[in-house]
């Protein structure tokens, strides 16, 4: 992936709006309703454009394919491997325990109400190959017509599809992880050997603590968080660090957030991760102050960070000066080259979830990408 070497660039998490046809076919497919695949493949690779020309419109630097087939950025797993049935645990969500009201409305979310996210129930393997090469060749068409070549896609860690999908089958969570690993594997290299940077989405690391592990010591958790890291890196171990890049995620829902585990917490176990780059939460009222964590901890040589300037639950676009000076604190404790400007999460984590405005989501973006402009001018003087 670039490295800034003179001007901050811009990029973001993921998952963004998907047209209203397309979620109507997707709602579709995952109540069972019969779909016709070829017209469904046909206005996911038209999505894919789309979606591709706005984020170039709107000054991204570094641009995916919007997770424009993924019923969401976890759960799409099901349709790609076997060895998933049943039902799953329900994980409660400790922030949300004390606001019955505000947790009745985060679960009623049409998309996360929608959500499918069977047990494993027999041995893992990949039933569909194809599908991360289909995904691979709409975002390089879609590139081309808009004569770039900066790009990445997203998937799923190890860790977070143990998160989401219980273990009913393999005999202990170490095992489990390393049959999930091996599974994906496959998917993430043909990520990478399509020449793209592949994004390992870890909400695990982070959500992990107060939704799998909330009854656990801190101390604990890390013991959880460092087998996670330890399985991405077994799964990741044919791909370069610098075509890697990792998501930290508290969860991308509007709840108080009181019980996230804080950064300092678990930092020193995220560096140990192969990838070269971070992305992580860094807007949001809850993380936005912990910039101030790099004034003690040292970045690693070869990491880069990326973080959140713009916030992914709310309707306001940030205003370019505040994007800039978000970017400036971290430029300024890490290094200019070591920062790229991005969002907290995704705008459309689950397929019908829209907490911000479509055209707000372009319009934020825009605001980051003259941010970004406005900060360059501060640090590259010259």
């Amino acid at each position: 992936m670039k490295r800034s070497t003179e001007r901050f660039l811009t990029t973001h998490t993921g998952s963004l709006p998907r047209p209203d046809d397309l979620i109507k076919m997707m709602f579709a497919k995952e109540e069972g309703v019969p779909v016709d695949p070829v017209a469904l493949d046909a206005r996911i690779r038209s999505a894919v454009a789309e979606v591709v020309g706005k984020q170039a419109k709107a000054g991204v630097d570094i641009i995916n394919d919007g997770e424009m087939s993924k019923p969401s950025y976890a759960t799409y797993i099901k349709d790609r491997l076997d060895g998933f049935g049943g039902e799953s645990n329900s994980f409660k969500y400790q922030d949300l325990n004390d606001f019955p009201v505000l947790e009745r409305k985060v679960f009623g979310d049409p998309g996360r109400s929608r959500r499918k996210t069977p047990a494993c129930t027999s041995d893992i393997s990949v039933r569909d190959e194809k599908a991360a090469h289909t995904d691979a060749q709409n975002l390089k068409d879609a590139l081309a017509a808009v004569k770039s070549e900066e790009g990445f896609m997203s998937a799923a860690s190890p860790g977070v599809v143990g998160l989401f999908f219980a273990n009913q089958h393999y005999k202990d969570r170490e095992t489990y992880l390393y049959a999930i690993a091996e599974a994906m594997r496959p998917e993430y290299e043909a990520v990478a050997k399509a020449g793209f940077v592949l994004q390992l989405d870890c909400p695990d690391l982070a959500m992990g603590r107060h939704i799998q592990f909330a009854d656990l010591p801190v101390k604990e958790f890390r013991k959880n968080a460092q087998l996670n890291i330890e399985v991405l890196n077994h799964a990741v171990a044919n791909i370069p660090p610098e075509q890697l890049r990792m998501h930290l995620c508290w969860g991308n829902y509007e709840g108080p957030h009181h019980c996230d585990v804080p950064l300092a917490d678990i930092i020193d176990v995220v560096f140990k991760a192969k990838p070269s780059y971070i992305s992580f939460e860094a807007a949001n009222p809850r993380h936005a102050h912990e910039w101030t964590l790099f004034e003690s901890v040292k970045l690693p040589e070869g990491k880069v960070l990326i973080p959140g300037v713009l916030e992914s639950k709310t309707n306001f676009i940030e205003h370019p000066e505040l994007i800039a000076q978000r970017i400036g604190r971290y430029a300024n404790l890490v290094g200019r080259e070591n920062v790229i400007a991005g969002s907290d999460c995704g705008y459309g984590t689950w397929v019908g979830q829209a907490a911000v405005d479509p055209d707000v989501v372009w319009a934020k973006m825009a605001a980051m990408a003259e941010g970004a402009r406005i900060a360059t001018k501060q640090f590259w003087k010259s």
